[in-house]
């Protein structure tokens, strides 16, 4: 969380924005926005107006009530994707307080279904997402350095480096690391 006094970070600051029109695009209230998403409105509020940067937690709910992935929402906040995206230039987000970077490796364009995103969680990580961004969205899970635990359909899968994992989103998830090391990961994301 960042104090009040200092200036919102720019990609917070457009994403609040689109935030902002995505609800009003719906014609929702703050108060139905917050019924959707199980999202208190001063929660909904403080990150429409960026004075809070939104967990994991909270851009998950806020996809999947407006039926996008993360990353297209993220992608929506930056200017139109180009073919070539040099490493320097791929965008990052980070929820600070979970211990957890997100890069976008290939920005997913509108006309294109599947993205590829790198994932890394420190040790002792857990994110728990309520549901998914998109019924039915395919994951394939890449650990590329230490060890992560997925949960999905109530179903624990303990993964290490090289080990990969597909699934099916239909429900809540868990990304957890136990460490001792941090955990690095490929994520493909496929939309049904």
């Amino acid at each position: 969380m960042r104090d009040t006094d200092d200036a919102p970070d720019p990609v917070d600051a457009r994403l609040a924005a689109r935030l902002t029109e995505l609800r009003a695009e719906h014609g929702w209230s703050l108060g139905e926005l917050a019924e959707r998403t199980g999202v208190s409105r001063s929660t909904l509020s403080r990150a429409e107006r960026a004075e809070t940067s939104p967990t994991a937690s909270l851009l998950n709910r806020l996809c999947a009530v407006y039926g996008r992935t993360m990353s297209r929402l993220l992608s929506e906040v930056e200017a139109e994707p180009a073919l070539l995206v040099r490493a320097a230039e791929q965008r990052l987000w980070e929820d600070r307080s979970a211990g957890f970077v997100r890069r976008s490796v290939s920005p997913p364009h509108a006309g294109l279904r599947g993205e590829l995103v790198e994932g890394r969680l420190t040790a002792g990580a857990d994110i728990a997402y309520d549901r998914p961004p998109v019924p039915g969205l395919e994951q394939h899970i890449w650990v590329l350095e230490g060890a992560l635990e997925v949960t999905a359909q109530d179903v624990a899968h303990r993964l290490g480096t090289g080990d990969c994992l597909r699934m099916r989103v239909w429900g809540p998830t868990r990304f957890r690391c136990a460490g001792p090391e941090d955990a690095r990961y490929a994520l493909a994301v496929v939309l049904p």
